[in-house]
């Protein structure tokens, strides 16, 4: 009894200091989502160059996750996790002293290595807890996403006060501070190790499965779309509706805060529900904002009676930011459930899994800031972005429709974990 209870408390205890390193995480990855900003007007970029200087973190966050989900099953997430933090903090701290596009550019790759924390993270935490408890633990560490929001609080400050290049010297300290905190009060269990003789290329034969590769389709839509947006917002605010950098960034928090926080609560419907129900409403949800976000400002004038009337269609910035807010909510809950696919499918491989799947989403994350950038530049609509985005829900729609809802009995049985009664398809 008592060492149940002595389980239990080191579980929570590693829950809340990774869901800390995570948020902390976060924060620096999304970190040119504000400063990104007035570095496009110090070096003159276009929209796709600025969305590429947006996304190169972005692109090694998604490269590493494979490798560190496997050494995560391998070595334990303490020390994984650990030793990726503690790397990033130089990396950060030169980002002050960055004057070039291609110094930026290249520091933003080192950064970017504070991405891979969610494979680190997501495996590590979900072994100290029951199968029934995983999709609650997984959304919880998962609601570090709530760091692109808190970016958006702390950076716009600094930045007003100090200057751009305080941001990542700031966030370098903080950084430092979170390696010490989290090696002292996270904990390691030799019982959660992957066996060392699987072979690395045979956990990558997962890539064959088809199933995975679903997975990497809803991934990259609910979290590649979340960080995408995470990181386009401020610049969209402001050259949308011709807002301040810090009423800008407080608004698209809006967006990055629930589409965070609410992780937790997907992870708790996932585990009622099932991820299947939760995950087809959420893309449902997401096509229906994504469809109304799509419609660009328009002014068209028509012959009356009367002689011309101009008519403007088009979201204020009121009706925009209410539905980026549900937006948010949606993405949160869908990183969650399609967690909770893994963990119900691949008890045994969580780390290399998440791993894949996580890297579709950081590509995700990766190539939609550049080709919303490269469609502003081609259309000069910004809304293309959600039109972009619409595109690939309809997508994840399809799929989803072919291979899970028509084997579906009417209003009844799913496959794999819908088989309890709630949320259907």
């Amino acid at each position: 009894m008592a060492n149940e209870l002595l389980q239990q408390r080191k579980a929570w205890s590693v829950l809340i200091v990774s869901t800390l390193a995570f948020t902390v995480c976060f924060m620096v990855w999304m970190m040119f989502g504000v400063i990104g900003v007035p570095i496009k007007k110090m070096l003159n970029l276009n929209a796709t160059q600025f969305g590429l200087l947006m996304a190169m973190p972005v692109l090694t966050g998604s490269l590493v996750r494979v490798p560190l989900g496997i050494w995560t099953d391998r070595y334990g997430g303490r020390i994984v996790m650990t030793v990726l933090m503690a790397l990033t903090v130089p990396a950060i701290w030169l980002m002050s002293y960055a004057t070039a596009y291609w110094h930026f550019l290249v520091i933003g790759l080192f950064v970017g290595l504070a991405g891979g924390s969610f494979s680190v993270g997501t495996p590590y935490v979900a072994r100290w807890f029951p199968q029934k408890q995983q999709g609650m633990a997984m959304g919880v560490y998962g609601a570090g996403n709530s760091g692109s929001a808190v970016n958006k609080f702390v950076a716009p400050v600094i930045l007003v006060a100090f200057g751009w290049a305080a941001v990542p010297q700031v966030y370098a300290i903080i950084m430092a501070a979170t390696v010490l905190v989290f090696w002292l009060f996270s904990h390691s269990d030799p019982a959660h190790l992957v066996k060392s003789q699987v072979p690395f290329k045979e956990q990558l034969q997962a890539l064959k499965d088809p199933r995975v590769l679903k997975y990497c389709q809803y991934y990259s839509i609910v979290f590649g779309g979340y960080v995408a947006l995470a990181l386009w917002m401020v610049q969209y605010y402001i050259g949308e509706y011709g807002l301040d950098i810090r009423v800008a960034a407080l608004l698209a928090a809006c967006f990055s805060l629930p589409g965070g926080v609410l992780r937790a609560v997907g992870g708790v419907l996932s585990d009622k529900y099932g991820a299947h129900g939760v995950t087809w409403w959420v893309l449902w949800v997401s096509w229906i904002c994504l469809f109304l976000l799509s419609y660009p400002q328009t002014e068209f004038t028509i012959s009356t009676v009367n002689g011309p009337q101009t008519f403007v269609i088009g979201l204020n910035v009121y009706a925009f930011t209410g539905l980026m807010f549900i937006l948010g909510i949606a993405f949160a809950f869908g990183k969650a459930s399609v967690f909770k696919y893994i963990a119900n499918d691949y008890p045994h491989n969580i780390g290399a899994i998440s791993g894949i799947v996580g890297l579709a989403g950081g590509l995700g994350g990766f190539v939609l800031p550049i080709l919303f950038g490269a469609l502003v530049d081609l259309t000069g609509v910004r809304s293309s972005a959600f039109m972009l985005m619409y595109g690939v829900v309809w997508v994840s729609l399809i799929w989803m429709y072919w291979t899970e809802v028509r084997r579906t009995d009417v209003m009844g049985q799913a496959p794999a974990d819908i088989t309890q009664p709630g949320l259907r398809a």
